[in-house]
Order: structure tokens, then sequence, then C-alpha cells
């Protein structure tokens, strides 16, 4: 099963993905989809505020967030890693929990990039948006390496993230019940 959009004026089939026993939802990869990635990226800048640096989560948000920095022509991105590496050093760290991850997870930043953002405009940005339980994560990043959240943005907001005043997003991505329709 598979569920179509048209996302930054591309059409796409996204393949429906049961999460549990009562809720599927449509698989948006953008990996891989240059076409898309650079489409999306390009419609998300023109809705963009001012900002300084734009920051991400590994790993989906990375192709958008590396094709707006590119297209805006940003020097740098930031990003918040899912495990700490040997080159980061003074780490921050932040518990998050996700639609499509089971179990807790945790996202890293390292302090050199908490130290650029001190006192500067952040922008959030993301693939999907759905629980807002990632996104929350990076705004305590930000917030405790005193960067300014700027704007939200993702290519997809789904389920509940739709109703979100604070969130810019391209398209509206429902979720399913386990037969493929539309969960109302």
């Amino acid at each position: 099963m598979y569920y179509h959009m048209n996302i930054a004026g591309l059409e796409r089939d996204l393949p429906i993905c049961p999460v549990n026993d009562s809720l599927s939802i449509a698989g948006f990869v953008i990996f891989g989809d240059q076409e898309l990635t650079v489409a999306c990226a390009r419609e998300l800048l023109k809705r963009a505020p001012e900002y300084d640096y734009i920051i991400t989560a590994e790993a989906k948000g990375i192709p958008l967030a590396h094709e707006m920095a590119r297209q805006a022509g940003d020097k740098k991105y930031i990003l918040a890693r899912k495990a700490p590496k040997l080159y980061m050093r003074d780490i921050f760290s932040v518990s998050v929990h996700s639609i499509t991850t089971a179990k807790e997870q945790k996202l890293y930043l390292d302090g050199a990039d908490a130290a650029l953002m001190k006192g500067k405009r952040i922008l959030i940005v993301d693939d999907v948006i759905s629980t807002g339980e990632s996104l929350k994560a990076l705004e305590t990043l930000v917030e405790e390496a005193g960067g300014i959240i700027c704007g939200r943005m993702a290519v997809l907001a789904e389920g509940d993230a739709q109703e979100r005043s604070d969130l810019v997003y391209l398209e509206k991505l429902p979720l399913f019940n386990p037969d493929g329709s539309v969960k109302g």
C-alpha cells in the first residue's frame, strides 16, 4: 500500500508502514532523492525566517539541512548526533522518543557547535514532525547552548503536528489505520 502525495511540486508514493496493531504511517525517505531534496529545500527557504544557523537531528534531516544551507550560501549547519563521536568535546545531550523509534534515544551536540549557537538565531529543520518529541529535544539542545530559536520547519507535518502554530511545513501527512485507510 502507498499514499500518493505532491510535495514541493513533485509526485511521490510513500509506502504505508505498520507502527503497531492500531497505527500505520507513510514512510517518507528523503535519502537518495536529490530532486525532492532540492525542491523541498527551495520551498522551505522561501518561507524561512532570518536565521544564523540551521540545526537538524541525525539522520533523515541531514540531506535537507545540507541542501538548505547550500542554497542559502551558509558555510555551516549544525547536526545533533544519535551517539557521541570521538572528536566531540564538552558534549550536551538530551533524551528523545520518536514515533519511528521503538526505544528511547539521545541526541548529542558537540560543545564547539553549542558555542556557535550562543546568542544566535537558530532554525530547527527536520524531514517530518509527528509527535514533536525530536523537535522538543532539538529545542532543549538549542536553549541549553544559549541559542535563540527563530523557527521550526519540516517538509511534512504528520498527525497532530499539523495543528502546531509554531511549525512551518510544506504538506500535511495523515496517520493511517492498519488497513491503509486514513485515520479519522
